[in-house]
Order: structure tokens, then C-alpha cells, then sequence
């Protein structure tokens, strides 16, 4: 009996421990998918989480390459004589700075803006202003065409849209784009630019117009608004052309109509500027000339010959090298050039520009008045002017 027993006993030993194993199999099989399966989520939650950052890091550097950010300033000092009863000007001004500041919004579409501080203080009783030069909104049409909208600077002579000191010959800015354009002019409105491949552009736009009087002598300069809670009783029309297909050169040139120069008062009426410009770079020779006139209507401009007010000036200059570039100009300006009384202001310039880096620019130069009325300032002048 005992002899029976002990084979089917151990049989059954034998069978327990093979379904034993064969448990601690499964289990341990199923654990280690279990760890397979939680080491994959694991590894999924991470490249997640990186891809997450990622993707905040990207969005935020876009956002940054998006804005611009730039300006412009100038330092100026003045050592005048005045002849004839012209007052003297010893002087050192912060004349202008300027900060830039722009978002791209899209390939197509875009925002642009300036804000400037003159002569370095505003305030009351103090001699500077602090003004909103740029604020308008671009958007590509398409590759030619670019509509645009806000305040912005009209597209008149040289300087009027490009002024930074590093760009122009002399400490301060022509007296003809000054007195007659008048420069830095800046309106509110909207219009369409175009741009061509064979290099012709041109630009129409509606906007602010000026507002004059006879207390300033009908004088256009005078008649700058500045957006600033500006009287629309009369828009203005500006129309610009230019053509730069030929290497080294530049024609243009621009008109403005506006109904009533004084929006509204009966003393005078209609205004029209035409102003054309040209110039060329030959080598190291430039040479730039620019003609602008100005007609009103009424019996008010009129009668003190501000019904025709004018302008012109050529500049040759010599680039030296990199660093260092030579002008000369003459010009010649009259805000009552439609009588027969001697009203003209006429003055020469000769001077050098030293361009430390090209964004960077030291000036010096003197300046000779031969006025109709007597009235001289004859001296030099030095300056400072970057932009970036």
C-alpha cells in the first residue's frame, strides 16, 4: 500500500509545482508588461510636456521678432553773427529725439509709429514739444500695391519721409524744405502706394489738410496742424511719383491740392504745391536739386504776395571715403513772392560730414545769408546725429 501511495504523491508534488511556476510566470509576464506599458506613458508625457514648452518658446520669440523698435536724435550748436538788425544765436540744443517703434502683425500687415521730444524740454514756458509724428496701419495688397491709413508723413521732397541726420548733408535741414514744403509735415488720412519692378512708384492719398491766417502772413509753415485736434473743415489731396530705374539716379516730384488753405475764413482760398526733385550719384559726385512752389487763392494772400510762395536749391557733395564726405549748397526761398517788394532770403553752405559708422554722424559747417531785407546770420555750426 505504502508503495502505491508514494508515486501518485509524488505526481502530485510534481503537478502542483508546474501550475505553482507557471502562476509566478504569468504574473511576473503581466508586471512587466504593466511596467513596458506605464515606461511608454511615461516617455509620451514628457515628449508632451517638451513639445508644450516648445511651442510657448516659439510663440514667444515670434512675438518678440515681430516688434521694431529704432530712433533717431541730434545735437546741435549754433555760433551765429546777425547783420542788419538779425539777432545773434549762440546756442546748444538737443534739437530732436525720436524713438521708433512698429508691429508686424502679419506678412501683409503691419503698424508704424514715432514719437519725438524737440529741444529736449516741454511744458509750459519751456521751448520744446513733445509730438506724435507717425501712427498708421499698412497692408500689402499685393506685391505692388500697399494701402495704408493713420497719421503719417506726406511723401514730399528728400527729407519730408526721410530725415535721420545720418542721411543729409549739414548740421540743420534746408531752409526750402523747411520754409516752403514745410518740413517735418505729417496729416492724417489714408491712400495707396505703388512700386514696380522697372523702378517707377507713385502714391495718392486724402488727409488733414493746413490752416493758415493772415496773423502769420499766409506763410505755409505756419499752417501745420499736427494732427492735434485738427480743424477738417477742408481735406487735402497729396499726389507723389518717383523713378530711381537708373543706377545712382532719382527723379520725383509731388502735388497737394487743398480747397481752403484757412478751412473756411473768406480771406483766402485754394492752395497747390508743386515741388520736383532730382538726384544723381556718380563715384564718389552727388548732387542733388529740388524746385517747390506754392499758389493761393484770395484776396488775402494776395495783398501781401503770399499768394505765391517758392523755393529751390542744388547741393553738390564729395564722398571722400567711407568716413568722411564734403558738400556745398545754395538756396533761395520767399514766402511773399507774389509782389514786386525784395522778400527773398538767399543762403550758401559749405561744410563736412564725418560719419564715425554709418548710423553715427558728426557735422560742421558754415553758413553765408544774403537776404533781401538785410537781415544776415552768418556764422558755422557743429552737430551730433545716429540713428538706428
Amino acid at each position: 500500500m505504502r508503495s502505491a501511495l508514494t508515486p501518485i504523491a509524488a505526481a502530485t508534488l510534481l503537478a502542483l509545482s508546474t501550475s505553482a511556476n507557471a502562476a509566478d510566470s504569468t504574473e511576473i509576464t503581466e508586471l512587466k508588461a504593466q511596467l513596458a506599458k506605464q515606461a511608454q506613458q511615461i516617455a509620451e508625457l514628457s515628449q508632451a510636456v517638451e513639445a508644450t514648452a516648445d511651442a510657448v518658446e516659439a510663440k514667444s520669440g515670434s512675438a518678440l521678432d515681430k516688434i521694431s523698435f529704432g530712433g533717431y536724435g541730434e545735437l546741435h550748436y549754433n555760433n551765429l553773427d546777425g547783420q542788419g538788425g538779425a539777432s545773434d544765436k549762440k546756442a546748444i540744443d538737443f534739437h530732436r529725439f525720436v524713438m521708433f517703434t512698429g508691429y508686424e502683425f502679419s506678412d501683409k500687415l503691419r503698424f508704424f509709429s514715432e514719437l519725438e521730444l524737440e529741444h529736449s524740454l516741454a511744458g509750459d514756458g519751456k521751448p520744446g514739444e513733445v509730438e506724435l509724428e507717425q501712427a498708421y496701419i499698412e497692408y500689402d495688397v499685393n506685391e505692388s500695391y500697399t494701402a495704408k491709413a493713420g497719421l503719417f508723413l506726406l511723401p514730399v521732397g528728400f527729407l519730408n519721409e526721410t530725415h535721420e541726420p545720418p542721411t543729409f548733408y549739414g548740421v540743420e535741414r534746408n531752409n526750402v524744405e523747411k520754409n516752403i514744403i514745410p518740413t517735418t509735415w505729417w496729416e492724417a488720412g489714408a491712400g495707396v502706394k505703388a512700386k514696380y519692378d522697372n523702378g517707377m512708384s507713385w502714391g495718392g492719398y486724402v488727409h488733414s489738410g493746413l490752416e493758415t491766417s493772415s496773423d502769420a502772413s499766409f506763410k505755409v509753415r505756419s499752417g501745420r496742424q499736427k494732427v492735434a485736434s485738427a480743424n477738417a473743415e477742408d481735406l487735402a489731396a497729396t499726389f507723389n511719383v518717383k523713378y530711381t530705374g537708373i543706377p545712382g539716379l532719382e527723379l520725383g516730384g509731388a502735388v497737394q491740392y487743398q480747397q481752403g488753405i484757412t478751412q473756411g475764413a473768406d480771406e483766402a482760398g485754394s492752395a497747390t504745391l508743386l515741388e520736383v526733385h532730382a538726384a544723381y550719384q556718380v563715384d564718389q559726385f552727388a548732387l542733388r536739386a529740388l524746385y517747390a512752389r506754392w499758389d493761393l487763392s484770395g484776396t488775402g494772400p494776395e495783398a501781401i504776395g503770399a499768394d505765391e510762395q517758392t523755393g529751390f536749391y542744388i547741393e553738390p557733395s564729395y564722398r571722400l571715403n567711407e568716413s568722411l564726405g564734403l558738400f556745398a549748397r545754395y538756396s533761395t526761398w520767399d514766402n511773399a513772392a507774389g509782389d514786386n517788394t525784395d522778400s527773398a532770403y538767399s543762403q550758401y553752405d559749405v561744410g563736412v560730414n564725418w560719419w564715425l559708422h554709418p548710423q553715427v554722424v558728426v557735422k560742421a559747417d558754415y553758413q553765408a545769408q544774403d537776404n533781401d531785407n538785410g537781415k544776415d546770420q552768418n556764422g558755422f555750426n557743429l552737430g551730433l546725429g545716429y540713428h538706428f
